[in-house]
């Protein structure tokens, strides 16, 4: 024991310098927080950065959404026909809700539900960026990410097809053709992606998130074919008989397509100009109705998604 009044251990401790130092480099503020957010966001959708098991889905959904451009391209190319066998607004319809429907329900909620599921949301709002920039770029990748699975295929198919006509003509109609249909991947591409994220990230739980994706778009686009397909065989003149009759288009059928964001943005497509053969009917006069309903699609998603994270506590 001491006695000369000194601490036990006094003059024994040592500071020692492992190297870390200040940062007097640039700071970045929201605009740069966000970017950067957006683009991991986007990677994180096709599974890039991460094992071979997280591209599974995004490679074979993308490889599937390309492959009408492929078989158009080696049909041409055979000669087996000397137009394309494949609309570029519409590209292959059922085809393209199907493999969308499976890549949202699989790569919405990577985006979302892992934040949530980790609680790392106060690590983001610590930093300086606001409440709506978290969802803003994760729209934002998101939407990117739909809009390549939508675009990509036409531009392929549109590839495909200029280097099986002749002459300066064909290639500038084909060009001029190609150009609605990369809008309408637009369209696409913003609602789908806004649906699919107020969906995904009502829960931190994976199975949670994904399967409110896959049933809300699955059991909307069953219901509006259901139901249409009722209504068009209950609007047909020979209902009832041996051979039934052609399938009518009703006001009902216009109406049952607003169930669906799929039938929503095609219904929207043929009422803006576009003449090739969708999903559903051309709305025709209801096409006022479908465009509201786009826009109450696109404004409830985002509101939601907004208020979603508004609501996440940063404690």
């Amino acid at each position: 024991m001491a006695t000369d009044g000194a601490v036990p251990g006094a003059g024994t401790g040592v500071i020692h310098d492992i190297g870390y130092q200040t940062y007097d480099g640039p700071r970045f503020g929201r605009g740069k927080i966000a970017l950067a957010l957006c683009w991991h966001s986007l990677r994180s959708a096709f599974g890039i950065g991460r094992g071979a098991k997280a591209k599974i889905v995004p490679v074979l959904t993308f490889a599937i959404m390309c492959s009408p451009a492929v078989v158009n391209a080696v049909i041409m190319a055979l000669g087996k026909s000397h137009t394309r066998v494949v609309n570029y607004d519409t590209y292959v319809g059922t085809l393209r809700v199907l493999v969308l429907l499976l890549f949202m329900a699989a790569q919405a909620p990577e985006l979302v539900a892992r934040d949530l599921r980790s609680r790392v949301l106060p690590l983001y709002f610590a930093r300086p960026i606001r409440r709506y920039d978290y969802p803003a770029a994760k729209y934002g990748a998101f939407a990117l990410a739909c809009l390549a699975m939508v675009d990509i295929p036409v531009l392929l198919l549109y590839v495909g097809t200029i280097f099986q006509v002749h002459g300066g003509a064909a290639i500038w109609a084909q060009t001029r053709a190609v150009v609605p249909g990369l809008l309408v991947g637009l369209m696409w591409a913003a609602v789908l992606a806004a649906v699919g994220l107020a969906l995904a990230c009502v829960s931190g739980r994976r199975a949670f998130s994904a399967g409110s994706v896959a049933i809300f778009l699955f059991m909307t686009w069953t219901l509006t074919t259901v139901l249409n397909h009722i209504a068009e065989r209950s609007g047909s003149p020979g209902h009832g008989g041996p051979l039934g009759g052609a399938p009518q288009v009703t006001g009902a059928t216009h109406l049952f397509g607003l169930i669906s964001p799929f039938t929503v943005v095609d219904g929207v497509r043929q009422w803006l100009g576009g003449t090739s053969p969708g999903i559903i009917a051309n709305p025709g006069s209801y096409g006022v109705a479908y465009g509201v309903m786009l826009l109450v699609f696109l404004g409830v998603s985002l509101a939601a998604l907004v208020a979603r994270y508004n609501s996440v506590s940063v404690a």
